[in-house]
């Protein structure tokens, strides 16, 4: 098998563009949620139909609240169509001269629900790539592509094994680099250039020291509450709304 979706809603999306080869495997006497999963599977005409157990999907998906339907895309990541990969440098390649673009970089996301949440922003707000680097990092696995409700299949990503050589390599390209961390100015007054990368670090640490040193300004979230910080997830949304409506 190969990378597989579960979830109502990320499974519908996955099907959207699912190539030859992918598998929906679906429970025998499902509800109508899955009904309509099986016709959209077989009117694209690519996608194969399996009626099985309930138990035999348990076992396919233990520990995983499959609620009766799983796409299995059939084949690796790296080899599927679902996840828009692309390296840093040809990113850059295909911007225009004066086309500016909004980039995150998450260092160091190791919570799969924080991922999939953040993709979900990043899909809303319009990023045009998300970085994530290749170690000690989450990577865009069936529990993202769930939590993601699909968005996963439609934002850009690009796997790294150096964050700090592809900052260079932004910069390189014309663009400003914007770490986000509770000591940084206001991002009410960030003033964000036409080609930005808003940098958030890890649950716990936060942005790394080396990456740190490489972001041109930091910048924070106002907060009046009792809690000292917000959930990435939360504050990566704050952060790109703050982007876009400054534009």
């Amino acid at each position: 098998m190969g990378e597989k979706i579960y979830g109502f809603h990320a499974i519908e999306e996955a099907l959207k563009k699912a190539g030859a080869g992918s598998t929906l495997f679906i429970v025998r006497g499902g509800g109508d949620r899955i009904a309509a999963l099986e016709r959209e599977a077989r009117f694209s005409g690519k996608v194969a139909v399996r009626k099985i157990a309930r138990v035999e999907m348990d076992r396919m998906m233990p520990d995983v609240d499959h609620r009766g339907a799983v796409l299995d895309l059939g084949g690796p990541r790296k080899g599927s169509s679902r996840i828009q990969e692309i390296s840093v440098k040809d990113f850059c390649s295909s911007l225009g001269p004066d086309q500016g673009a909004l980039v995150l970089m998450l260092d160091g996301i190791t919570d799969p629900h924080n991922l999939g949440a953040i993709l979900r922003s990043a899909d809303q707000f319009g990023v045009d790539l998300v970085i994530i680097p290749e170690r000690r990092s989450v990577q865009a696995n069936e529990t993202v592509q769930k939590v993601s409700s699909g968005a996963a299949q439609y934002v850009p990503l690009s796997v790294v094994t150096n964050l700090n050589r592809e900052i260079d390599t932004l910069k390189d390209n014309g663009f400003w680099v914007y770490g986000a961390d509770m000591a940084g100015e206001s991002s009410y007054e960030t003033k964000f250039a036409k080609r930005s990368v808003i940098v958030m670090g890890s649950e716990g640490d936060g942005i790394s020291q080396l990456v740190r040193k490489k972001c041109d300004y930091i910048t924070s979230i106002p907060m009046t509450g009792h809690i000292d910080s917000l959930n990435v997830s939360v504050a990566c949304g704050i952060l790109l709304y703050e982007f876009r409506r400054a534009k």
